[in-house]
């Protein structure tokens, strides 16, 4: 008989979303994984939308279970999850700020011990949470995009969705040797634009490799880059093909199937994972609601890589 009592048993039409029907929560105390909404797109260049993200994602996630199939993570079992809410900015209109306000909530999560999922949001997101998480050196990272976003200086600002690796291996959060970025393609303003990655030494793998290789051999190259140490996973949904993804700010053709991403990320369990983000959902370009179960189903593949880090690190 269903246990009734337990909150992710119950129906999953029935009582208040949150984050995987997790507890919500006010603090992170107690709690060793928090995951957190980033209602902010101040940093998208074009299409914006991706400030709704959070709640549409934070809906979908209802309909993830409770057990990893493919993995038999139970990542719930694992380790002390819970929904604190979001890290919503007082003053979005003041980019700069905006970004400022986000790290102080996720280093006030860091301080209290937790490691993060955040569900963004557009991009740019990523470095205040970085600076908030790499206060003891650099991370290596994997960056799952079908952009580099390692650009620069964009209409007068440094700080938009299209620069923020750019701006954490400047500010020593990232170490680029330990870095590989999955999945880029598309069109280019410049034949130079993410010339940074590859001149910092990021291992930058375009799609026509990914397909060359396949997932495994990537998910082998990401393990072998990042190596021991400290990680943190970036996946930007737009590095899913529109086919699967089209609610985003800057969708590109050809891109990943959701399987293939499931499949890479599963493969990345040797890596130890302090922290991850799911971004760039932007709902109003999909009605469907497709493209925020999409990123509901790869944040729960980050969620038990976390957690499984997590028992590694108490073992």
């Amino acid at each position: 008989m269903t246990d009734i009592t337990d909150p992710q048993l119950r129906p999953r039409y029935s009582g208040v979303a949150t984050f995987f029907r997790t507890p919500l929560r006010d603090s992170a105390e107690g709690v060793d994984i928090a995951v957190v909404g980033v209602p902010f797109d101040g940093g998208a260049t074009h299409r914006t939308g991706a400030r709704h993200g959070p709640r549409a994602v934070r809906e979908q996630t209802t309909m993830i279970r409770r057990v990893n199939q493919a993995t038999g993570v139970a990542p719930f079992d694992l380790a002390r999850v819970a929904d604190l809410g979001d890290a919503w900015v007082e003053r979005p209109f003041e980019l700069e700020g905006a970004l400022r306000e986000i790290e102080v909530v996720f280093a006030a999560i860091r301080a209290e011990g937790a490691a993060t999922l955040a569900i963004g949001g557009d991009h740019s997101v990523s470095l205040p949470i970085l600076r908030a998480i790499a206060r003891s050196g650099p991370l290596g990272l994997v960056h799952v995009d079908a952009h580099c976003d390692t650009g620069d200086d964009y209409l007068g600002s440094r700080f938009h969705h299209g620069a923020p690796f750019r701006r954490a291996v400047e500010e020593g959060l990232i170490d680029p040797k330990r870095a590989i970025q999955i999945g880029i393609r598309g069109s280019l303003n410049h034949r130079d634009m993410w010339d940074f990655s590859r001149e910092s030494g990021m291992r930058v793998v375009t799609i026509e490799e990914f397909d060359d290789l396949g997932w495994r051999k990537v998910a082998e190259e990401a393990v072998r880059v990042v190596g021991p140490g400290p990680a943190y996973l970036s996946f930007d949904i737009d590095s899913l093909d529109p086919a699967f993804a089209p609610g985003t700010g800057t969708p590109e053709a050809g891109g990943l199937t959701t399987r293939e991403a499931q499949r890479l990320l599963r493969a990345l369990a040797p890596l130890d994972l302090v922290g991850a983000d799911v971004v760039e959902v932007s709902p109003p370009f999909d009605p469907s609601g497709a493209t925020a179960l999409a990123a509901a189903t790869i944040a729960f593949e980050a969620l038990c890589l976390i957690a499984a880090g997590r028992v590694r690190e108490r073992a």
